[in-house]
């Protein structure tokens, strides 16, 4: 879930429960707050803790809430996990610490550390392209030995990687969950043994991730083709619409504004699209149909 904002440190209020009952409405297993597509690492404490309670608040038990609580601190981790637990959330999700390069040594001790005083179940979030820090393979498999360590979430795009980790749970740990970042990846993900997808274009269409991860269980290959040239096509179009990485998160929260869900406001150091790719926002979204498909979930979700 992106974190809706009205300025850099102020959140979208309104927004935030709209989004919620959009996700929601599309049918989604869970809501995953302060990852990646959430701005975490970006936003203050204080608003940090504000998101926490309203989701749970606002979500109140209908699926598992996650929260993302990596730092550079070990204290602030543990600190936020504790808020977390004592707010209603399910689980907490850990990347590797940033900034100083950890040996996998030192990566093992500090997950078997930060496990022992977190109180809630753990995932691992494997994003080396943010942190720098692969959780390898092998290290995975020490930390299935941990009791609340009890899945990963691998947003590496690696393949290969997936398989080494799969193989490993098949054999050491079944029940450990594995769950893939990428959309891209989801329907391949899930057909390979993935349990399933932490996808940012659920904020938008989560109707369409749902249907997707469902197809793919099934193995409805013909459907999965149809369903995952859609998800293709919004991430050729949604988030490609600026010139930097941050092109995601812009175009999500973009997205998001122009249909009327929640404020397209940024964390710093970015900033909200400007009027020219807002204008090229709007033209993929009426390509796609998206108003029309958000206004009929709006109807249904109102029906009921």
């Amino acid at each position: 879930m992106l974190t809706p904002l009205v300025d850099r440190d102020t959140l979208d209020v309104e927004g935030t429960d709209r989004l919620v009952e959009h996700m929601l409405a599309g049918g989604v297993h869970g809501i995953f707050v302060l990852g990646t597509t959430g701005e975490a690492p970006s936003l203050s404490y204080r608003l940090r803790k504000e998101l926490i309670d309203r989701v749970c608040r606002q979500v109140n038990g209908r699926v598992p809430v996650l929260v993302g609580v990596t730092d550079t601190s070990f204290v602030e981790t543990v600190s936020l996990s504790r808020f977390s637990a004592d707010a209603g959330a399910q689980a907490v999700v850990l990347a590797a610490p940033y900034y100083f390069p950890a040996g996998q040594p030192e990566l093992q001790e500090y997950i078997e550390d930060i496990a022992a005083e977190i109180p809630l179940p753990v995932f691992l979030y494997n994003m080396p392209s943010h942190t720098k820090l692969f959780f390898e393979p092998e290290t995975v498999r020490r930390a299935m030995g941990i009791k609340n360590v009890v899945g990963i979430k691998d947003s590496s795009a690696q393949m290969i990687y997936f398989h080494k980790v799969k193989a490993i749970a098949a054999a050491e740990r079944p029940e450990f969950s594995l769950l893939v970042g990428p959309e891209e990846l989801l329907a391949e993900s899930v057909l390979s043994g993935a349990h399933g997808g932490v996808n940012g274009g659920a904020n938008l269409l989560p109707r369409l991730y749902v249907d997707l991860y469902e197809a793919s269980v099934a193995g409805d290959l013909p459907r999965i083709r149809t369903l995952h040239a859609e998800v293709m096509r919004i991430s050729t179009t949604i988030y490609a619409a600026g010139l930097h990485w941050s092109s995601f998160i812009k175009g999500l929260k973009c997205a998001l504004s122009c249909l009327g869900i929640c404020d397209d406001a940024m964390a710093e150091p970015f900033q909200r699209f400007r009027p020219a790719q807002r204008e090229k926002i709007m033209a993929h979204l009426a390509a796609l149909d998206l108003p029309s498909r958000v206004a009929q979930s709006r109807a249904t979700q109102t029906a009921r």
